[in-house]
């Protein structure tokens, strides 16, 4: 078989999975862990610091500052069918031009914000209003009375912003408190945040291609601090999909319900003992529909992962 004939095939699986999925949870299949994975299973793993589970497959948003109707269309579908198929977590940004504004209107209009798990961030660069105006800037731009979890953005005023994080929790403006980093260059940063404040997620990129975090997610782990990982299928360095996307999915993905690369490669990410969440970059429905069979069925276990490597280093 050739590898178009391959990709085509795999593409028609997947969205025919994702179909079956999404009639499945519109009908009321519950969402369990991954103690008893069946193919249908939806993934959930514990946030440390509440013991609240999370859908390991989420969505990132830094594409969605739109104006155009048929982008605001498309991203108004994923936004509709993510719970659908079993997600929670979207995450953005304020340094996301409109993004914000976009996913607030949004989530109004489709009434799902008691089925999302919304992220945000405090700006990332000039000069930073009043810490409370940075916490009602995002309610007001998010349309909401609450964030799920609000994050420090690339450690950007870290000093006058964390107090004003853990006094906007107190007062139930978030739920959950953190910090992100998108580049190695913060890892060291990151670690020592980890050892000196009290958080209840990091956000870090890492993925089969960049795995300079490791160390970062063990210290996350021993700490009791739940991971969202960014940029889970490649960065700057590149999307890990267009170096295999060419190449034939090994049989034995199968063995962890994985029918893509892109469903195999995010499966090796959530299987990190440390990981809580994957949220790539979605503004497609058919990326969304594969992406979220990732957080289905089976994960590898430690020797897989590391098949998955060694595949990774012959690539």
């Amino acid at each position: 078989m050739s590898s178009d004939s391959y990709d085509r095939l795999t593409r028609r699986a997947v969205l025919k999975e994702g179909m079956a999925a999404t009639v499945a949870l519109a009908l009321g299949v519950e969402q369990v862990s991954a103690a008893r994975p069946t193919a249908a299973t939806v993934i959930t793993k514990r946030i440390p610091s509440s013991g609240e589970e999370l859908p390991v497959v989420g969505i990132g948003t830094n594409q969605y500052s739109v104006t155009a109707p048929e982008d605001i269309a498309a991203r108004r579908e994923v936004l509709r069918q993510l719970p659908l198929l079993g997600g929670k977590v979207v995450d953005t940004a304020w340094g996301y031009g409109d993004a914000e504004l976009v996913i607030g209107k949004l989530v109004q209009e489709l009434h799902s914000r008691d089925r999302l798990f919304i992220a945000t961030k405090t700006p990332l660069r000039g000069d930073l209003p009043p810490g409370e105006k940075v916490i009602e800037q995002a309610l007001t731009r998010l349309e909401t009375r609450q964030v799920d979890l609000l994050q420090i953005h690339n450690f950007y005023g870290i000093d006058p912003l964390f107090p004003v994080l853990v006094e906007a929790k107190q007062a139930g403006k978030t739920r959950y408190i953190g910090v992100t980093t998108s580049s190695s260059e913060q890892h060291p940063l990151l670690r020592e945040t980890l050892q000196k404040r009290r958080l209840d997620f990091i956000q870090v990129d890492y993925s089969i291609g960049d795995r300079e975090a490791e160390d970062i997610l063990e210290t996350a782990h021993d700490k009791g601090v739940a991971v969202l990982v960014n940029v889970p299928l490649g960065g700057r360095r590149g999307s890990v999909l267009t170096k295999v996307k060419d190449k034939p999915l090994p049989d034995w993905a199968a063995e962890v319900d994985a029918h893509s690369w892109a469903q195999l490669l995010l499966k090796y990410t959530i299987a990190h003992p440390a990981v809580t969440a994957v949220i790539p970059g979605t503004t497609k429905i058919e990326h969304l529909q594969d992406n979220q069979l990732a957080g289905r069925g089976r994960l590898p276990d430690a020797a897989l992962r590391k098949r998955i490597e060694d595949l990774w280093a012959k690539v």
